[in-house]
């Protein structure tokens, strides 16, 4: 292959909106196929033969073969029985992370004509993941003045299971103080709170060790557990304030490790050790605490780790601010990641022929996808080949092309054709 020049890309070319390329009517409806994750390698998925109504010896004579969007082999054809196996053992969490349904979309290639059928193969969720705490003990601070029936935010346990086998409840070891209420803010996690049910005496009792347990739906129940130490604090009279409840930052995705972010500050308008505030992160994931620091004491938020907008857009960053009397407020900051255009469009040819015979009209010659990882301008595409050629290009479904022979050819006429394919992203 070779590059013929900017003019001939101008003259030629398809322009690829992935919002639109799911509403291509070619091909048949998708066909779907199910497997729980963690199944065995070689583990029995369908027939493919018999669900496209194709005969068995066909596959050979046809070079039938499995094609991935990833690219990656998950399955793998059995070309004497027509059966579609797994080739490894599926993670749904690695693959889909907390997405649901999480779906593998693939293809079915035939040679001899070139066709090829749409299907996707859905990893159904296990309960292999027990909810798990990221920090060993949490510690809370609380005035010995406190109303009956407040509460104090802690932090929430992680489940990387999704539907019922995810995060359901929490409970706290017997005492005679506290309970759990659990809050749900409308984003599909469950929050503990510890609710004050029985005053504090700093006198009596100035520690209490509690176990905070947190139960996933499955069947049998995984759990998790941390310890929550609560210290019971002299008088304190007001609580930090946070000028604004929610600040919002943009960052480009190359911006340098260590990077200085944004600022957070909250007020407090008691004075001493009653005055002094401290900044945490609340109900962190370990993606933003491997991502994110924040300095306790200035409330400097800096860049931990590198930023990738393909992986991650955005960071909800819920940010605690505590006296030293055990007071303390929340605010959120919302971390939007920019995309630079760091990823060059791929071409992947699944299938080409080689030789066509001639006076053929129309000829299929080779089907091919392009796919880039950046989004927006720097993620749309421009598809073309060069302008003399009896050749065009023709868009199928999602992101899949086919080469394809305008007119009849004439081999005394000219016998090879050498044709180059150029994708080009509209980023800068």
């Amino acid at each position: 292959m070779e590059i013929k020049g900017e003019l001939a890309l101008r003259k030629r070319q398809v322009l690829i909106f992935f919002v639109l390329l799911g509403l291509s009517q070619a091909g048949p409806e998708s066909v779907r196929y199910f497997v729980a994750e963690e199944t065995e390698v070689g583990s029995f998925v369908a027939n493919l033969a018999r669900d496209l109504g194709l005969g068995v010896e066909e596959l050979s004579s046809r070079e039938a073969r499995v094609v991935s969007d990833d690219n990656k082999k998950h399955l793998q054809l059995d070309l004497l029985t027509g059966d579609l196996l797994l080739n490894e053992k599926l993670d749904r969490e690695e693959l889909c992370g907390s997405t649901e349904p999480c779906v593998l979309h693939f293809q079915m290639v035939l040679e001899n004509p070139l066709q090829f059928f749409r299907a996707e193969l859905h990893v159904k969720d296990i309960n292999d993941h027990s909810p798990m705490f990221l920090d060993k003990q949490i510690l809370i601070k609380i005035s010995e003045s406190t109303s009956i029936g407040a509460t104090f935010l802690m932090e929430s346990a992680q489940d990387l299971d999704v539907g019922t086998n995810s995060l359901q409840n929490y409970t706290i070891s017997l005492n005679s103080h506290f309970y759990i209420k659990i809050r749900d803010n409308g984003d599909g996690k469950l929050y503990p709170e510890l609710v004050l049910d029985r005053a504090l005496d700093h006198e009596e009792e100035s520690e209490l060790t509690l176990t905070l347990t947190a139960l996933d739906g499955g069947s049998p129940p995984r759990s998790g557990t941390t310890l929550v130490l609560i210290k019971v604090l002299d008088i304190n009279d007001n609580a930090p304030q946070f000028a604004q409840r929610l600040y919002e930052v943009h960052v480009l995705e190359d911006t340098p490790v260590g990077a200085w972010i944004i600022t957070i500050f909250a007020n407090d308008l008691d004075a001493g050790n009653y005055g002094k505030i401290s900044y945490t992160f609340l109900h962190a994931s370990e993606d933003i605490r491997k991502t994110f620091e924040i300095n306790p004491v200035s409330g400097e938020v800096h860049l931990r780790s590198c930023l990738d907008f393909e992986v991650i857009q955005f960071y909800t960053i819920n940010i605690q601010a505590t006296d030293g009397g055990g007071l303390s407020e929340e605010c959120t900051l919302l971390v939007k990641v920019i995309d630079i255009n760091d990823n060059p469009p791929e071409v992947t040819i699944s299938s080409f022929t080689k030789s066509i015979p001639e006076n053929a009209s129309e000829t299929l010659v080779a089907l091919f996808s392009v796919r880039d990882q950046d989004a927006g301008d720097n993620g749309r595409m421009v598809c073309s080949i060069q302008d003399e050629l009896p050749f065009f290009l023709k868009p199928t479904f999602k992101n899949f092309f086919t080469l394809v022979s305008e007119k009849a050819l004439d081999r005394e006429t000219r016998a090879e054709y050498n044709i180059t394919i150029t994708v080009t992203d509209l980023g800068t």
